[in-house]
């Protein structure tokens, strides 16, 4: 992977190679500042030439491929580095959740209280947090690549998902304003869809109250799009619990029961029918804008290319599918020379939380964390080199620990985890800053040669 280089002053010069990197490192001409990404800086040099250097984004809902590309005077575009950002938009709505039932929790607890709405106004283009973070994890790296590189300019895949002809490809016209429930209402649809019967067991079980249900149940993930709901007797929906369609009928295939049979029938029929869910579309949608604002406002030249102008650059340079391979052919691209690198993953992992107490999945404390997060120095999310000398984990290990108050930790190695690790062995490499670093092995030239063969 390319190093990025600094001068005596902090400012931004050309990458450079790993070779020539160590032999300024070995030669005390150059210090590390950082280890992810790698960083060095000079000793005894001020300011230099610099080439043109574009920043490519790639944005997505789960993950976000980034591209430095050093752009020549032929139209020719060099990788110089790689990265690929996984977001925890999932998480951060999951947390979000799970507070919000607390705090239900709490109000009804000694008295009830009504719940307050004055205090929930937002302003004209607000974003869910989940979604949010996307924006400003985003920004953040374009932050941090500017410190660190002279980017003269950036391209966005500026996408957008057309989600009703994702569910039909053959709507047109008028039929974009007449959706599923164009003339009904989703109580009555449904009914009539299933004929008033439960969707499962068909009126067998002789539960005549039915209920909206969930095929993918809300507490994982499912929305309520018409497409994720059915109407089903009381009885089969408690049963059914907080399985999804294809789990409930793969607990139910060994029983001899006609109303299991008809169960599992029902709920292969259904869950063969479900449709994807469109949840990381939606996403994208709501974000793209925002951030196309958010890269505006940095006052360096914005580049919107298409999803389809990306994939017809893919294609017609032999190039594999992959999200940081993606950033490098947004927009406007004759060629790309050198994307057979290494890329660094980059997980949003959170600076830990203020709560520091454990509780249940109902709310009620089970154990109290330590008030200092630093445990010997050291505290969770730190990148750590461990040396043991003895013993059964005799070893090197690098990675990110989790601290415990004992002072022995845990290591999270690309191997896997290391637990058991005492304090005494571990030397610091790198300050917690909310992210964990691997790095993927570069794509293999064989894989060039099947990507011509597909676009042929």
């Amino acid at each position: 992977m390319a190093v990025f280089v600094l001068d005596k002053h902090k400012q931004p010069l050309m990458p450079c190679s790993e070779k020539r990197a160590r032999l300024l490192l070995e030669r005390d001409r150059a210090v590390v500042v950082r280890v992810h990404p790698f960083t060095i800086r000079l000793k005894d040099r001020v300011g230099g030439d610099t080439q043109p250097v574009r920043l490519k984004l790639d944005p997505g809902s789960r993950t976000t491929g980034v591209a430095l590309m050093r752009e020549g005077t032929d139209g020719t575009t060099h990788v110089l580095w790689f990265g690929q950002i996984a977001h925890r938009g999932q998480v951060i709505r999951d947390r979000l959740a799970q507070r919000r039932a607390f705090r239900r929790r709490r109000r009804g607890q000694l008295r009830h209280r009504a719940p307050r709405f004055e205090n929930r106004t937002r302003s004209k283009g607000w974003l869910a947090p989940s979604l949010q973070h996307r924006v400003d994890t985003t920004m953040a790296w374009v932050d941090r690549l500017r410190r660190r590189a002279p980017v003269t300019a950036i391209s966005q895949e500026l996408v957008r998902f057309d989600m009703q002809q994702m569910e039909n490809t053959g709507i047109s016209g008028i039929e974009y304003q007449r959706g599923t429930l164009f003339g009904t209402e989703v109580r009555e649809y449904l009914l009539h869809r299933h004929q008033h019967q439960c969707a499962y067991c068909a009126g067998l079980s002789g539960d005549p109250v039915l209920e909206l249900e969930h095929v993918l149940p809300r507490s994982r993930g499912g929305s309520n799009r018409i497409g994720n709901l059915v109407v089903a007797c009381r009885d089969c929906n408690q049963v059914k619990n907080n399985r999804s369609a294809g789990e409930w009928a793969q607990a139910l295939g060994g029983s001899r029961k006609k109303l299991d049979r008809t169960r599992v029938a029902s709920a292969e029929r259904i869950h063969a029918g479900q449709r994807p869910s469109l949840k990381d579309a939606a996403a994208v949608n709501s974000t793209r804008w925002a951030l196309f604002r958010a890269l505006t406002a940095t006052t360096l030249p914005v580049e919107a290319g298409t999803g389809g102008r990306t994939k017809w650059n893919r294609q017609r340079l032999g190039i594999p599918k992959d999200h940081a391979l993606d950033a490098a052919c947004v927009g406007e691209v004759n060629n790309v020379e050198g994307w057979e690198r290494p890329v660094l993953s980059i997980k949003a992992a959170g600076r830990g939380s203020y709560q520091r107490t454990w509780l249940t999945r109902h709310g009620f404390p089970r154990g109290y964390l330590a008030r200092s997060k630093q445990v010997q120095g050291f505290q969770t999310g730190d990148h750590v080199r461990a040396v043991v000398p003895s013993g059964k984990k005799i070893g090197t290990y690098t990675g990110r620990i989790a601290v415990r108050a004992s002072g022995s930790f845990n290591i999270q190695t690309q191997a896997g985890v290391i637990q058991g690790i005492s304090h005494r062995h571990c030397r610091l490499i790198q300050r917690a800053d909310g992210y964990g670093y691997s790095v993927q092995p570069k794509i293999a030239a064989t894989k060039k040669e099947e990507a011509r063969t597909q676009a042929a």
